[in-house]
């Protein structure tokens, strides 16, 4: 953060961030890859789970949310002619695939982990019950919620922001492969401006991909702030849960 004086709002929320005792992690899943082209990365994975108990380990409850990026896109395969509808419901079992690979993760780093599914596999995890969610995170098991909402044409932004109303979580927490958000790509302009803090109606009308616009709506009627933030370097969700380094907030 600079050092001169921040805006009201904007230290505002910095110190709202020391306060935060349950949030949600969203990630997609492309970060799993790691450097391959497609699939699971296990080093990659384990990596996030030291990330998360981390996060644990400071006392602030956590849940999940990841996408299936890594393995199948619903649009992608409507793209190519397949069905939207049987498309989604691909990628839905495709975010179930990484949200197993995480639990095992976390369970072998000794954090206790809970999968909880939109769509019934009982014979791998538990459906989605809220109260038996909340009432897991209260007892400092990890919640990773699968299968996106169960329903078709929704992403998992979507769910991560659905879920964090639910659970009624302090902020949510998205990590990307950029440290924040920009005014345009970084990776192609040179001169694109780090925004430290925007608001929900400026990343809408300014069309900033943060997170899609359903996503937007639903924390900003919540007031739920995002965090941007990179995932892609080890120990960085745990710097930026403490408001350290570099990151955007979003809030109203």
């Amino acid at each position: 953060m600079s050092a001169k004086a921040l805006p009201r709002s904007e230290e505002q929320a910095l110190a709202d961030m020391k306060n935060y005792r349950r949030i949600m992690l969203k990630m997609s899943g492309e970060v799993l890859m790691g450097d391959k082209e497609y699939g699971l990365d296990p080093e990659t994975v384990n990596r996030v789970a030291e990330d998360i108990r981390e996060v644990v380990a400071q006392g602030i409850q956590v849940c999940v949310v990841v996408g299936a990026g890594n393995i199948f896109r619903g649009v992608s395969g409507a793209a190519t002619g397949m069905d939207r509808t049987t498309a989604d419901y691909m990628g839905m079992l495709g975010i179930v695939i990484n949200a197993l690979a995480l639990q095992n993760a976390l369970e072998h780093l000794g954090v206790q982990t809970r999968v909880q599914t939109a769509i019934r596999m009982d014979a791998i995890c538990e459906p989605y019950i809220r109260r038996k969610a909340m009432r897991h995170m209260e007892k400092g098991r990890v919640v990773i919620f699968a299968a996106g909402t169960g329903n078709p044409y929704f992403t998992t932004d979507t769910a991560g922001a659905l879920r964090a109303s639910e659970m009624d979580c302090d902020a949510i927490f998205k990590g990307t492969k950029v440290d924040g958000v920009y005014s345009s790509d970084p990776e192609k302009d040179p001169a694109a401006e780090h925004y430290s803090h925007i608001s929900y109606m400026d990343v809408l009308t300014k069309d900033l991909k943060v997170m899609d616009a359903t996503a937007i709506s639903l924390a900003r009627e919540n007031n739920i702030p995002i965090i941007i933030f990179s995932v892609k370097e080890k120990g960085r969700f745990a710097e930026v849960v403490r408001s350290e380094g570099k990151f955007t907030i979003v809030t109203n």
